[in-house]
């Protein structure tokens, strides 16, 4: 395997207290045959500085300063500049396992799949590695549902993807912030001749960055994030019923998420009254078909039935979980 070049595409913005922990996991990765796509998306700290110290210390790393166009562009301008057989997309406050590329590539090459991606993670709040490992080869249909329900990380990273294929297919980050991962990691599964599926834990998921979108509630995001999954409906290929149900689910799931979020920002009577109703209507008038026709277990669905039938005391009880669960976590 060591002539297979693999690609590791960063987008970077604002990541300079954890940039330099993301950059060493991947200098010391086991499997050495990598270029490193590092996109400076017009970042105002020290970031583009880190970068360009790398690439002076590892001829693997590459560098682009851009102007700031946000996350997607910056990975679309990484990807193009790819030439990799296999690509990964990482977040600029992760960081990897140091067998993350080897772990990922064995599991293509060995099931001579077109992507492999793993069901579990770390975080900086479960540090506890998978006891049993097995290797798994999914159907596209059945890897594109498991990503949307999701079954497994919701995000592009903990993936490797056979580059010729996106590339064949145009896919892309070329959609709203927020839910764009999801898009992509579908599409990519949709298009891939299967999946292979490994469970033991590679990618280290930053749960404490306080400037990120999962601790910086942005109505917005929710909103993106609700089109983006609407927007996956449009996007199945062929009919499959195990694919409509998890989007159905999904969408269920998102008009939560939305509501959450004003209620977080308290904007319910202000800013966003119109989405908060068209939430509360969404959520009743989708609970029993999500009950029914979701492919979840019944004390999953116990606790959907739940939360469908008070939406607001569940998102209320869920940001003070949440809060309580950042003020505790404090893994560098």
């Amino acid at each position: 395997m060591n002539d297979i070049k693999v690609s590791i595409v960063v987008a970077i913005y604002k990541s300079e207290p954890f940039l330099r922990k993301l950059l060493e996991s991947i200098v010391i990765q086991t499997y050495k045959n990598i270029e490193v796509i590092l996109v400076d998306d017009g970042s105002p700290d020290g970031s583009g500085r880190i970068c360009d110290e790398y690439k002076e210390k590892d001829n693997r790393f590459f560098v682009i300063h851009k102007e700031n166009g946000g996350a997607c562009e910056a990975r679309n301008i990484g990807m193009q500049a790819s030439s990799g057989e296999y690509i990964t997309i990482i977040d600029g406050d992760d960081w990897l396992e140091p067998d993350y590329i080897e772990y990922l590539l064995y599991l293509v090459e060995e099931t001579h799949s077109d992507m492999a991606m793993t069901d579990r993670i770390f975080t900086t709040r479960d540090r506890k590695q998978t006891q049993k490992d097995s290797i798994e080869v999914w159907t596209s249909e059945k890897a594109a549902g498991s990503i949307i329900y999701p079954f497994i990380p919701i995000g592009p990273w903990n993936k490797l993807y056979r580059l010729k294929v996106l590339r064949d297919n145009n896919i892309s980050f070329s959609v709203p912030w927020s839910g764009e991962g999801l898009y992509f990691s579908f599409m990519a599964a949709q298009y891939s001749n299967q999946v292979a599926v490994g469970h033991k834990k590679i990618y280290n998921y930053r749960m404490n960055n306080i400037g990120s979108g999962l601790t910086n509630y942005n109505v917005q995001m929710g909103i993106n994030a609700l089109w983006n999954i609407k927007n996956i409906g449009n996007n199945i290929r062929g009919e499959s019923r195990y694919i409509s149900n998890a989007v159905q689910w999904h969408i269920w799931k998102n008009y939560n998420f939305l509501l959450f979020l004003i209620i977080a920002t308290n904007t319910q009577s202000t800013q966003y009254i119109t989405e908060y109703m068209d939430c509360l209507r969404e959520i009743r008038k989708r609970l029993f078909g999500v009950l029914l026709k979701s492919d979840m277990g019944p004390r999953t669905k116990l606790k959907l039935l739940f939360q469908g039938l008070f939406p607001v005391a569940y998102a209320k009880h869920k940001l003070k979980v949440d809060i309580k669960a950042l003020q505790k976590d404090d893994m560098e």
